[in-house]
Formats: C-alpha cells, sequence, structure tokens
C-alpha cells in the first residue's frame, strides 16, 4: 500500500505535468508509454507461447510515432495500413509456420499499445486540448473511483465473473454516474461546450473507461499473470495503470472532432 501510494504521489504530478507543458513534454510522454505498453504486451504474448514479432513490431512502432509526432496524419494512415498488409502477408507466406493466432496477436499489440495510446498526444494537440485531456483522464480516474466505491457497499450482481471476479453491476452504473457528476463540475469551471456535450463524453468515457479495464484483465488471464509488468511500483505496469485510457482516448479525440 505504501508504495502505491508513493508512486502515485510521484506519478501523477509528473503525467499530469508533462500533458499540460504540452509540446515536446507531452511528445516524450507518449513515446515512453508507447514503447514500455508495446513491451509489455509482448511479454504478455510470449506467456501465453505465441511467438512475438519483436524487432518488427518495434520498428513499426518507431515509424508510427515519427509520423505522429511530426503531424503527419497521411503518414500514420499509411504506416497502419502497411502494418495490417505486413502482418498478413507474413501469414499468407509462411503459413502454417506463421500461425492466424501469432499473427493477429502481433497486429493487435500495436494497434492496443501504440495506435489507440497515442490518442492521448493527438488529444492534446486539438484546440482546447488541454482540457479536453484533462477532462478525459479525470473522468476516467472518477469512474474507477465511483466504481469501486458503489461496488463495495452495494454490488451484489457480478457483472463479467470470468474476466474480473470484484467488478458488479452496481459498480459499474456507479462509476458511470461519478463520470458524469464529474463532468458537470468542469461544465461549470471550463465550459468550452454545452453541458450536453460533455453529459456525452462523460457517458462514452465510463463505459469504454471499464471495457478497456475488462479488456486488460481478459488479456493477463488468458496469459495467467496478475500484471502486465513491474514498472510501476504498487501498481504493476503501464497497461495495468493506463488500460481504461487506452480505450477512453481515441473515443474521445473522435467524439470532440464530431460534437464540437
Amino acid at each position: 500500500m505504501l508504495k502505491r501510494t508513493i508512486s502515485a504521489l510521484i506519478g501523477a504530478p509528473l503525467f499530469l505535468g508533462l500533458i499540460y507543458m504540452g509540446g515536446l513534454y507531452s511528445a516524450f510522454l507518449v513515446a515512453v508509454l508507447t514503447l514500455f505498453a508495446l513491451w509489455e504486451f509482448m511479454q504478455i504474448g510470449e506467456k501465453m507461447g505465441i511467438r512475438t514479432w519483436s524487432k518488427l513490431t518495434t520498428v513499426v512502432t518507431v515509424v508510427w510515432l515519427a509520423s505522429l509526432l511530426s503531424g503527419g496524419a497521411e503518414w500514420m494512415v499509411t504506416v497502419l495500413v502497411f502494418w495490417l498488409l505486413i502482418g498478413l502477408g507474413r501469414l499468407a507466406l509462411t503459413y502454417p509456420k506463421t500461425s492466424l493466432s501469432e499473427a493477429s496477436f502481433n497486429i493487435l499489440a500495436v494497434l492496443y499499445s501504440v495506435v489507440l495510446l497515442s490518442h492521448l498526444y493527438l488529444l492534446r494537440q486539438l484546440p482546447n486540448g488541454t482540457d479536453w485531456t484533462f477532462l478525459t483522464i479525470f473522468l476516467v480516474w472518477a469512474t474507477d473511483t465511483g466504481a469501486y466505491l458503489i461496488g463495495r457497499q452495494f454490488g451484489s450482481h457480478l457483472l463479467a465473473p470470468q474476466v474480473s471476479p470484484k467488478k458488479t453491476v452496481e459498480g459499474s452504473l456507479g462509476g458511470l454516474l461519478f463520470s458524469v457528476a464529474v463532468a458537470l463540475v468542469f461544465w461549470r469551471i471550463a465550459g468550452g461546450a454545452t453541458w450536453i456535450m460533455y453529459v456525452i463524453l462523460a457517458i462514452i468515457i465510463g463505459i469504454s473507461s471499464q471495457i478497456g479495464d475488462l479488456f486488460e484483465s481478459a488479456l493477463k488471464r488468458s496469459a495467467g499473470v496478475k500484471d502486465s509488468g513491474k514498472l510501476i511500483p504498487g501498481h504493476g505496469g503501464i497497461l495495468d495503470r493506463f488500460d481504461s485510457l487506452i480505450f477512453a482516448l481515441p473515443l474521445v479525440y473522435y467524439g470532440v472532432i464530431l460534437l464540437s
């Protein structure tokens, strides 16, 4: 518990500070997070007995990050399409040495750990990106807190017992309510959009962040591991700490673009 508290007291301000400063600082943050997230994903794959393409995925990740940080939207799409074609092509040319599960896992490694998480930088770069990014982070935290508190006091119906035996339907709804409540506080303080848009984003974040949490739990259960890594004392790895954000960030990014 002490390690968890110390990590939070050091890590949270550093994380929020780099996002607030933006520019190269948030770029550095995203680059570090994605590379560690990819490495953890690969470690999980190896524990599942899957042959991972560590060198190839690292090269693709570096090219993707270079395109992302240079603002090359067309290049980002190009890298993504080529990565899909490379993965499927390798399956076609080397089957059965390369299995469908192997190819699927390695393709997913980049899409999940790198592409989705990179939306942290993309969201920060939007007009009023600081506000939208902080909103997303705090609503994810609010959802997690609400789900824990309400679930602990009133939870009786299990949400996904095979994946996470402690999560309940009541806790999930509590997390959603906490997300909406915090979003309305943000609306009163920051403004910048209608209260309806804030509520819509709160619902999107409340639902997607919980699905993200469950997905990572299912991934770890498939490998028989408790944590994705040990980088953050008391919290596990990057995927353990950012699983909810990974699902929420892209939806908020495109939601803000569509609703603004």
